[in-house]
C-alpha cells in the first residue's frame, strides 16, 4: 500500500513573479568543461538557444512525502510565474527537474533510473530535494545542477543557468523560503502547508535529518497569513506538513496547540474548508494530548492523526532511538480515542530492523491486532548509507520479507468499516478516484468515501448515505450538498432562522450540523431531499423571474424541505427555502408591474 502521508521564521527569499533573481556569490556556477562529450555540450547549447529564455518547457517529477510535494508546487509556481511551461511529457520538455526523496531505497533507486534516462535523452537536468542535500557527493549527481531543500525559492536561477549550459550547485542557506511564493497545486482544492522543517530526533535508521537538518519552525503569524490567503483562493483542505508536526515551535518558543487554535480561527464557520494535522511522533504530543484532542474535536478539523510507532518492542524502539516506549504510544492512542469521538489513527511499522528477534516481531503483531487501526503502513527495513543502523547486524532478507508478508496479511484481514453501511455521513469531496468514475471524499474521521457524480462536486461538502463498504474505502450516495464550489456560483448551506446556532455553537460539537450527537458517532438522521429539488438547485437559470417562479412552484408543492431531527426533544422542525429575500423579490416584482402599468396609462 502507498505511504499514508504520500507518503520556516520568514526567510524573505525569492522575487516577485516575473522578476529575474540575480545570481549571488553563494551560487556556484560551473561552465561545462571540454572533458564532457561534445554531443552533450551541443545538445545543451541547442536547448539554450532554441527558445527565448524563460519560455522553455519543464518536466517536473516528485518523489517522497507531502512536504516534498509542497516544495514541488512552490517550484512549479515560480517557474510558471516567470514564463516557463510545465509538462508531464518527458519528450517535449527542454529541461527535467527531479525532486528527490532519501527516506527509502526504492524511491532513491527510481530517482537514479530517471536521472540515467535523462542523461540518455541528453536533456539538461536539475536535481532538487533531500538526496542532493543529504548526499551531495553521490556519483549520480556528477555533472548535473542541484538545488537544496531550503533553496526552492531560487529554482528559477538554477534552471536558467542550467539551460545556458552551466552546472549550478545551490545548497547552503540559513533561512527558510517564504510561504507566499507563487504556487501551482497538484490538486487546486488541497493546500500542503509546511509548518516547520527538520526535526529534533536522531533516529538511527533515518536520513531525513541529514537533508532537512535541525528543527526550524515558521512563525504563527506567517502560517496564519498563509491559511487566510489559501482559504480566499478556494482551497477546501489544508494539510499541515513537516518531518514532525508535534515538535513545531519548540525552537521559537511556541507549541503546536497554540498554532492549531490560531489556524482554526481562520477557517470558515460553515465547515467548507477542513484542516488535517500531519504526522507527529509520540514524544512531542504527550504533554499536549488534551489540547490536541480539543482541536481534533473542532468541526473544521479532521479527527485523524498519523502517529508512527515503528515497532511493538521497547528493545527495538531503543535501538531505533525513537525516544518513547510502547506504553507511551498506547497512552497517545487511548487518550485520543477516548476524548475524540470517531477518532481515526494511522501508524507505521518497520519490519526486520537490525536485531529484531521473533519475540520482538510477535510483540509488534500483538500491538497491531489489539488496535486494528484502519491505516497501517508496513515497510521492510532498508539501510540508508551514512546512518548508524546501516552499520548494525542485519536480519536476513528472507526473514524480513516473510515478516512483512505476515504482518500485511494480518492487517488486511481487518474490517475497519463494518457497521457503516446505511449510515449518514458528511464528507468533503476534493479528488477524482484512480478509476476515473468516482469522486473521492473524506468523512470527518478521514475515512475515504467514493461517490458517483459530476466533477462540479469537487470542492464541495455533502451529506451521503453509505451504500456499501470495502477494505480500503466505503461507497456512498450523495443526499444533499451542504457547501458548494464557489466557481459554480451556487449557494452555501445555511441554518434555518429557527435554529441560528447550528452553524456556531452546535457545530462546535457536530460538524454535520444535522444532529446533536458528537461528530464521528453516526446516527440514523432523517434527511428528506427530493431528487427533483436537487436537480432544480443544480440547474437554476440566471434568469431572475424564471428562477423565482420555479422556486415558488416547488414551495407550493412543499418539495424543498429539510427535516432537522432533534432527538433529545423528539420534535421535527421544517426548514423552508421561502426566505426574506424571496418575499422582497415578490414585492419588487409587483411594484415594477404597477410602475409599468402606470407608465402605459400615462401614455394613453
Amino acid at each position: 500500500m502507498e505511504d499514508i502521508e504520500d507518503l520556516l521564521v520568514d526567510g524573505g527569499g525569492g522575487a516577485p513573479p516575473g522578476f529575474r533573481l540575480p545570481m549571488s556569490e553563494s551560487v556556484w556556477v560551473k561552465p561545462r568543461t571540454r572533458r564532457k562529450s561534445n554531443a552533450l555540450q551541443n545538445s545543451v547549447r541547442n536547448y539554450a538557444t532554441a527558445k527565448i529564455p524563460g519560455t522553455q518547457t519543464i518536466y517536473l517529477k516528485t518523489f517522497g512525502c507531502s512536504h516534498n510535494q509542497s516544495d514541488s508546487e512552490y517550484m512549479a509556481g515560480q517557474l510558471s510565474a516567470y514564463g516557463y511551461n510545465l509538462t508531464e511529457n518527458q519528450d517535449e520538455a527542454d529541461l527535467w527537474l527531479i525532486n528527490t526523496c532519501t527516506v527509502k531505497s526504492p524511491s532513491q533507486s527510481a530517482m537514479e533510473t530517471l536521472i540515467a534516462k535523462c542523461r540518455t535523452a541528453k536533456k539538461p537536468l536539475v536535481v532538487a530535494g533531500c538526496v542532493p542535500q543529504g548526499s551531495r557527493g553521490m556519483k549520480e549527481l556528477e555533472g548535473v545542477s542541484i538545488v537544496g531543500v531550503q533553496q526552492i525559492d531560487r529554482v528559477v536561477e538554477v534552471v536558467e543557468e542550467t539551460l545556458k549550459g552551466h552546472e549550478v550547485r545551490l545548497l547552503t542557506r540559513k533561512t527558510l523560503p517564504a510561504l507566499d511564493l507563487p504556487k501551482v497545486r497538484k490538486n487546486k482544492f488541497v493546500e500542503i502547508l509546511p509548518i516547520n522543517v527538520g526535526c529534533l530526533g536522531a533516529c538511527t535508521y533515518c536520513k531525513t535529518k541529514h537533508a532537512r537538518g535541525h528543527l526550524g519552525s515558521y512563525t504563527v503569524d506567517s502560517l496564519v497569513g498563509r491559511v487566510r490567503n489559501v482559504v480566499a483562493d478556494g482551497v477546501k483542505e489544508i494539510w499541515l506538513s513537516s518531518e514532525d508536526t508535534g515538535a513545531y515551535g519548540r525552537d521559537i518558543g511556541v507549541n503546536l496547540p497554540l498554532l492549531l487554535k490560531s489556524l482554526v480561527a481562520e477557517l470558515p464557520p460553515d465547515g467548507s474548508t477542513m484542516l488535517r494535522i500531519g504526522m507527529t511522533n509520540p514524544p512531542y504530543i504527550l504533554e499536549h494530548l488534551k489540547e490536541i484532542a480539543e482541536v481534533l474535536n473542532h468541526p473544521c478539523v479532521y479527527s485523524f492523526l498519523h502517529v508512527p510507532v515503528q515497532s511493538g518492542s521497547d528493545a527495538i524502539l531503543s535501538a531505533m532511538n525513537r525516544e518513547y516506549t510502547v506504553s507511551e504510544f498506547r497512552k497517545v492512542v487511548d487518550t485520543l480515542i477516548e476524548l475524540v469521538p470517531g477518532m481515526q489513527i494511522a501508524t507505521d511499522i518497520i519490519c526486520g530492523f537490525p536485531g529484531e528477534t521473533d519475540e520482538d516481531f510477535e510483540q509488534t503483531v500483538n500491538l497491531i491486532k489489539e488496535y486494528k487501526l484502519s491505516q497501517v503502513h508496513i515497510s521492510q527495513f532498508y539501510p540508508r548509507p551514512g546512518t548508524p543502523a546501516a552499520r548494525m547486524k542485519k536480519v536476513p532478507s528472507n526473514v524480513v520479507k516473510q515478516r512483512s508478508r505476515e504482518l500485511t496479511k494480518i492487517f488486511e484481514s481487518f474490517t475497519p468499516y463494518d457497521g457503516m453501511e446505511g449510515k449518514i455521513e458528511r464528507i468533503w469531496i476534493t479528488d477524482i478516484a484512480t478509476d476515473g468514475s468516482h469522486l473521492v471524499g473524506h468523512t470527518k474521521g478521514y475515512i475515504q468515501v467514493l461517490v458517483v457524480g459530476p466533477q462540479s462536486l469537487l470542492g464541495t461538502s455533502a451529506m451521503v448515505k453509505i451504500t456499501s463498504i470495502g477494505r480500503w474505502s466505503v461507497f456512498g450516495e450523495v443526499i444533499e450538498i451542504l457547501t458548494r464550489n464557489v466557481e459554480n456560483h451556487v449557494d452555501k448551506f445555511s441554518c434555518s432562522s429557527q435554529n441560528e446556532t447550528c452553524c456556531s455553537q452546535q457545530l462546535e460539537t457536530c460538524a454535520c450540523g444535522l444532529t446533536s450527537s458528537p461528530c464521528g458517532q453516526t446516527q440514523e438522521e432523517t434527511v428528506t431531499v427530493s431528487k427533483e429539488v436537487q436537480k432544480v438547485r443544480e440547474h437554476r437559470s440566471q434568469d431572475l423571474i424564471g428562477w423565482f417562479l420555479r422556486k415558488r412552484k416547488n414551495n407550493s408543492r412543499k418539495m424543498i424541505k429539510t427535516e432537522i431531527v432533534d432527538e433529545q426533544q423528539g420534535t421535527a422542525t421544517q426548514v423552508n427555502d421561502w426566505t426574506l429575500v424571496d418575499r422582497a423579490l415578490l414585492v419588487g416584482m409587483f411594484v415594477s408591474l404597477l410602475t409599468i402599468i402606470a407608465i402605459c396609462y400615462s401614455w394613453i
